[in-house]
Formats: C-alpha cells, structure tokens, sequence
C-alpha cells in the first residue's frame, strides 16, 4: 500500500516538476508561449529566432540549474540531517559553503591587499568558480582529516561550524581593508544566482553532480541504520568510518560544486527533507533520496520563477527568496520539534 502510495507521489511530483520547467523558461521580461518553448526544445523552426535565443541560450540553461541546485542541496540536506541525527542540520554545517565564500572573497576583496597576486580586473567566467572551488577544497580537505581523528559524530558537527566561523572571520577582515567597488561585487555574489552559466560551464556542473547523487545509492543502507544510531548500525555490519568519509565526501561535493557556479543558497537543504517525509510518511532513504531530488528541484523551481518578477524585467536575488520560504518551514518545525523524524 505506501509503495502504491509512493508511486502516486512521484508521478504527480514529476508531472509538477516538467510543468514548472516550462512556466519558468516561459515567464520573465518576455513572455513566451509553451507552444514555441516545446517546439524550440523539438528543434521545431517555426519559433521566433529571437525566442529561439532567450529559450536555448539563457532560460533553458538556468532551468537546469536550478534543478540541480534544488536537487543537489536538498539531498546534502537529507544526508546531514541522517548522519548528525539532528533535524536543523543543512549541507552547510560542515564549513563547505563558507570555505567557498572565503576563497571567491579571497579573489575579490584580495586584491587590495595582495595586488599584483590577484588581479579582479582578469576576472573571467571560470575565476570565482575555480576560487570557491578552492576554498571550498580547502576546508573539505579540514573537515575529512578532523573527521578521522575524532571517532564523536557531534564533534564533527562542532568542528564545520567552527570551520565556517573561522572563514567568516577572515572574510570580515577582508571586507574591513576593501574598497566599495570590490565588497558591492562580492556582495552580489553572495546574493546567489541561477543565470550566468554556459553550456559549458553547466556541462561540467551536471558531470560532478551526477558523480555526487550516484555515490549516494552506496549509503542507503548505512544512512537508514544510523537512523536507530552507531551502534545499531555496527551491529548491521556497516562500516561507521567508511560510511561517514563517504557521506561527508558526497554532501562537501554537492554543496561545493553547488556554491561554485550559483553561489550560496540558502534554507532549501534544510526545509525539503522534512518536506518529503511528511509528503510520504516515511524515513527510509531509498524513498527519501529521490523525493528530495524531485521536491528540491520543484522548490528551487517557484522560487527562481517568483525572483523573475514575471513580466518584469527586474530580478530578485535568489537567496531572498529561498529565505522568505525556508525561514517560515524552519519556525514551523522548531514549534512541533517532537515531530521532525519519522
């Protein structure tokens, strides 16, 4: 009966999902009829050149990211909240996001104080993903090495935020010594944003991310027996420290490469697992995994097609968004705290 139920779910999700795809290339500045996008899309020729542009060259591509990026960090989100047994955990906790800020902010505002090394009049499409991805490296590089060297779940939990609160620091530092041109640019970089990859950049963006979610069908199992904690999942036969490297690796990776070409977004991760287990009454990971993916890309969705003020030619930051529907979720579930797992 719940597999007859799920199966109800997943079909309505992703009928909601292929629906929300075309209302978001359909809608922004110019409004284009679903007709010509699935023509477009068919490589029909009976389509405005000009939509043809719009369609293939930007609204297609920042669909997709944001698909992947709702998806990506929902999952990060799922297995954080599973391995540190803690609903309010997010695929942040573990410093990933704020080692990917410290290195674009290193980039940006360093220039004031190590000019001649860094050079933001060079900046080019790959530059500030290339600097999240090493900072985000580095602080994943810190969380791993600390995770073998402390056997206590909760001190690796204590340890990213510690991390992320050091990248904080040293980031205020930077913005303290920066002139306003520099902090305005990492400013809007920190506000998020769905619309500026390539289909090269974007290429490499699914790769790494499809890398990432088939790593996770390798800890379905350890995931649900640290569910019932480590020393149910011992007695399972689960590896604890092998099954933690990998979880830890597969969530750095997804808010890694996430923060490197949309910037940081928050709340998804943290609302959408609780989202999907209320939707299917259900802890078991082999259903969470793909609810996740399906329910982050549906919310990441409507929150890219509210930013776009459809019809308007003016964009919201992202993150605004995703924070005027995370925050409400996270009071809701603070408030039936007794609730939160399945």
């Amino acid at each position: 009966m719940l597999k007859q139920a799920s199966k109800k779910h997943f079909l309505l999700l992703f009928v909601i999902l292929l629906f929300l795809c075309l209302l978001n290339i359909s809608l922004g500045s110019v409004s284009i009829p679903f007709k010509d996008i699935l023509n477009t899309l068919t490589g029909g020729i009976d389509t405005k050149e000009s939509w043809q542009t719009i369609i293939l060259n930007f609204r297609l591509p920042k669909a997709i990211t944001a698909i992947l990026v709702g998806s990506g960090l929902s999952v990060a989100g799922l297995l954080m909240q599973t391995f540190f047994r803690n609903p309010l955990a997010g695929p942040f906790v573990l410093g990933i996001s704020s080692g990917a800020s410290f290195g674009v902010a290193l980039f940006i505002l360093g220039s004031s104080l190590f000019s001649g090394f860094l050079m933001t009049n060079s900046i080019s499409n790959w530059s500030l993903p290339m600097a999240s991805s090493a900072g985000a490296f580095l602080v994943l590089s810190a969380v791993v090495i600390a995770a073998n060297k402390v056997k206590n779940t909760m001190s690796i939990l204590i340890i990213g935020l510690m991390f992320g609160s050091l990248t904080a620091a040293l980031i205020s530092i930077l913005t303290y010594f920066s002139a306003a041109a520099q902090i305005q640019q990492f400013l809007f970089w920190s506000f998020g944003s769905l619309g500026n990859l390539s289909w090269n950049e974007l290429a490499i963006f699914i790769a790494v991310y499809s890398i990432a979610i088939l790593a996770t069908i390798a800890v379905i199992k350890p995931l649900n027996s640290l569910l019932l904690g480590e020393n149910y999942a011992k007695s399972s036969g689960v590896n604890i420290k092998k099954s933690r490297n990998i979880i830890l690796l597969i969530t750095s990776i997804l808010t890694g490469v996430i923060t490197a070409f949309a910037g940081p977004i928050a709340f998804i991760g943290l609302a959408v697992p609780h989202i999907a287990r209320i939707i299917f009454s259900t802890a078991n990971h082999k259903i969470l995994i793909p609810a996740v993916l399906l329910l982050g890309a549906i919310v990441m969705l409507v929150c890219d097609t509210i930013s776009q003020l459809p019809t308007s030619e003016f964009t919201l930051p992202i993150n605004a968004i995703t924070s005027l529907f995370g925050a409400p979720v996270v009071i809701w579930l603070l408030i039936r705290k007794k609730q939160l797992f399945v």
